[in-house]
């Protein structure tokens, strides 16, 4: 069973209605006693970084998260916004991050003639192996929407890169906890291969 975080941020119902499609047993939760209880979690997300840590906090769901994760090594993953959550802190705001992986959010830069966001289909490219990456190539693409990119500190936290402008890292993990800047529920077949491996580990 994979538990999706309600936090007041995210695109919930595709996520759980693509989980479902796939076969994969899904379920939205909101209080920190059912995340204690989760076997597996996704932190989704679509807005403001502080907006989210604030929500996280405000709602007593970040201590839970952290955790559930931490102590118990159960696996987490990010998407979108929320793989900028278990970053250290972003450009965005001045809040910290869940700090669950070494790793900065960063702003996309305006005076290298990038369209910001960067928005629509792009493809990725492993760079460190992992389960998560199970039958992803580098003619795999994912759907992007995103002004700030994330920053590993440790290349072996990197696991995919995308290129747009620069190479930055679209997917990240630490052991139990994974990260992907794209939305998986929207990128169709490549998304559905993806939430099979994360549910699969």
């Amino acid at each position: 069973m994979i538990s999706i975080i309600n936090y007041g941020l995210g695109n919930l119902g595709s996520i759980l209605n693509i989980l479902k499609y796939i076969g994969v047993e899904a379920m939205i939760i909101q209080t920190p006693d059912e995340i204690l209880k989760a076997d597996k979690l996704i932190l989704p997300g679509v807005g403001h970084f502080d907006t989210g840590m604030k929500q996280l906090d405000e709602r007593g769901l970040k201590d839970a998260v952290l955790c559930r994760v931490l102590n118990d090594k159960v696996p987490i993953l990010g998407i979108c916004l929320g793989m900028q959550l278990l970053t250290n802190s972003s450009e965005e705001g001045s809040l910290s991050g869940l700090s669950l992986i070494n790793a900065e959010t960063l702003r996309f830069p305006k005076n290298n003639g990038l369209k910001v966001p960067h928005m629509g289909w792009n493809l990725v490219k492993p760079s460190v192996n992992s389960s998560l990456l199970k039958n992803i190539t580098e003619d795999y693409k994912f759907y992007f929407v995103h002004s700030y990119y994330v920053n590993a500190h440790n290349p072996e936290n990197a696991i995919l890169k995308t290129f747009y402008g620069f190479e930055f890292d679209s997917a990240i993990q630490n052991g139990n906890i994974y990260g992907v800047q794209f939305h998986p529920e929207k990128s169709h077949k490549f998304g559905m291969q993806l939430l099979r491996n994360f549910a699969a580990l």
